[in-house]
């Protein structure tokens, strides 16, 4: 029997388009194709942008490609167990290990001091936090008492490089100091992404992760969580590139034509959109139609290149038929 658990994680935030959906497909090939079990688990931590609407419309959508899952909603499991939102006092858990630990702190800076501190860098995610309240606090009450703020928490990440190998992207080191010290859990009283997911996916006893390259960093981060709160990372990481829009854009929720909500509304044939992702994702040597059973033998890691791919107006048509 295999041990392999993938996992689907939309944020029903928005309609799903190509973009995530390729994602989820790629994720879903490669658990099936090692003969593993796949988690479906809604990523819902803001509840003032997620909708419950969205939740079923990605549900549904995903079903409707043909992607199934063996543990999540509609799966047989109790309401709501793999929904984030639900999970917050055992995230809350965890984040009072690191706590304990001397791995968390209280922080009372706001987006603008972190932006106007002299010494915080700049990366590629924008100012880096130069680690202020380090030190500054005794604890959680006395910073809210003294500041006014309510403060966040924020992991102390005082650590070697971080290295792992991508199967997509070869060998990453990630110096902790090019990203700093995270946020655990948020002035307005909710999880990180990066704490929520780091639990899950232990939680969940997931192996493989496959999303997009622009997490490249919350896996470093993750796998520092995983080594503080002693938990077992997932073995094997894969970030894939992009589909982008005609104009070379990333695709975002805010495309509408490209949601699969509109492409289904259109009687797009799913067949035409799968071809569409697994040929787009190398996994076919021509466009056509195909079946998520039929791609799993096709399924291949070293196939899928690094390059962006970007969608026109032909690959449009062929799509509608």
């Amino acid at each position: 029997m295999s041990h392999v658990v993938g996992r689907l994680a939309p944020t029903p935030s928005g309609y799903l388009h190509l973009g995530n959906a390729r994602s989820f497909l790629l994720a879903w090939l490669w658990a099936r194709h090692e003969q593993g079990r796949v988690v479906m688990r809604i990523e819902d931590i803001d509840q003032a942008r997620c909708k419950p609407e969205l939740r079923e419309a990605s549900l549904s959508e995903l079903a409707w490609l043909g992607l199934d899952w063996d543990a999540g909603p509609h799966a047989g499991d109790p309401p709501g167990e793999y929904d984030q939102h639900t999970r917050f006092e055992f995230y809350r858990t965890h984040l009072t290990r690191l706590a304990e630990a001397g791995l968390a702190y209280p922080c009372t800076c706001t987006r603008k001091d972190i932006e106007e501190a002299s010494s915080a860098p700049h990366g590629d995610e924008g100012a880096i936090y130069p680690g202020t309240c380090r030190g500054r606090w005794r604890g959680f009450e006395q910073a809210r008492l003294e500041s006014g703020i309510t403060p966040a928490w924020r992991f102390l990440w005082d650590s070697e490089p971080v290295e792992f190998h991508d199967e997509v992207q070869g060998d990453i080191t990630i110096d902790p100091s090019t990203l700093g010290d995270f946020v655990l859990w948020r002035r307005d009283n909710l999880p990180s992404y990066q704490l929520a997911v780091t639990v899950d996916d232990a939680d969940q006893a997931v192996t493989q992760v496959l999303r997009g390259r622009d997490l490249i960093s919350s896996t470093a981060r993750q796998l520092a969580l995983y080594e503080a709160l002693e938990l077992t990372p997932p073995r094997q990481w894969a970030h894939v590139p992009f589909i982008q829009d005609a104009a070379g854009r990333r695709m975002a929720k805010r495309d509408g034509d490209l949601a699969l909500a509109h492409l289904r509304e259109s009687g797009v044939d799913p067949a035409r959109v799968l071809g569409l992702l697994a040929w787009s994702a190398g996994l076919l040597t021509e466009l056509r139609p195909a079946q998520p059973a039929d791609l799993v033998g096709e399924f291949d890691l070293k196939r899928i290149g690094r390059d962006d791919f970007a969608i026109t107006a032909e690959h449009l048509a062929w799509l509608r038929g």
